[in-house]
């Protein structure tokens, strides 16, 4: 183990904060009963059932006709949400990254266990129950060995991190899940954890991959705009997790 990934294994510490959403509202109206109007309607429609169902359409070419004609302004952001629905995360960050149609894996080495996991999570258009069941292993409360249903997101995350790094090699955990009474003991000898950690909801990790200078993870990570991004360089980690947008250091 290099003196940098020694630093981060004796020194596990990370911030975040609860996170939150936004809400909108559009309002539009109604077309005058022509037929030029009915056909606008209709291809409303369409376009709704698309974006609420995420993933088919009953009317995919009207709808695909009316997304292009209105300019797809709030294609994104529902489709999004249908993906959520339906369990495939896949569109939802099409907006960064178009993550792979085929599979996804990643690689992990815990530096507290010594355990390695080379997993393909996602392929042929799903998330593999099994693999995230060893994902939720190896990233469990090493302190205590209690798993928790890691959240896919951020098994996301890293996968476009990487790409972004142009990499594929294993990322090195300092610190995946933490049970309530693991984030206690910590919250009280430090101020740098939070009492309410996004670690405890399986939705952050504190990450290193050995050839990237950790700035440069720490730019990637915030590029994405996906969550929380801590930046720890005396203990040589980026926090990242899929709460709120926000950075700290």
């Amino acid at each position: 183990m290099d003196e940098r990934h020694a630093a981060a294994r004796l020194l596990t510490i990370a911030c975040d904060a609860p996170s939150a959403s936004d809400a909108s509202l559009v309002a539009s109206s109604a077309p005058a009963p022509t037929r030029r109007g009915l056909l606008a309607g209709f291809a409303k429609l369409a376009t709704g059932a698309a974006l609420v169902g995420g993933v088919a359409s009953p009317l995919p070419a009207l709808a695909k006709a009316a997304a292009k004609h209105h300019g797809g302004a709030s294609h994104s952001h529902s489709a999004a949400h249908g993906n959520l629905m339906h369990g495939d995360w896949s569109n939802a960050r099409a907006a960064t990254r178009p993550l792979s149609d085929n599979r996804r894996v990643l690689a992990f080495n815990h530096l507290h266990t010594g355990e390695k996991l080379k997993v393909t999570y996602w392929a042929d258009g799903k998330y593999l129950p099994t693999a995230l069941h060893d994902v939720n292993s190896i990233l469990r409360d090493w302190r205590t060995n209690q798993t928790i249903a890691m959240d896919p997101k951020l098994l996301d995350l890293m996968f476009q991190m990487q790409h972004r790094l142009h990499t594929n090699e294993t990322i090195q955990v300092i610190c995946g899940y933490r049970c309530p009474k693991t984030n206690a003991m910590l919250a009280a000898n430090s101020e740098g954890v939070a009492s309410h950690s996004m670690h405890m909801e399986g939705k952050a990790i504190d990450l290193d991959l050995a050839s990237k200078p950790l700035a440069r993870i720490r730019q990637v990570a915030v590029e994405l705009k996906q969550g929380g991004v801590g930046y720890y360089p005396k203990s040589n980690f980026v926090h990242v997790d899929t709460g709120r947008v926000r950075q700290w250091a």
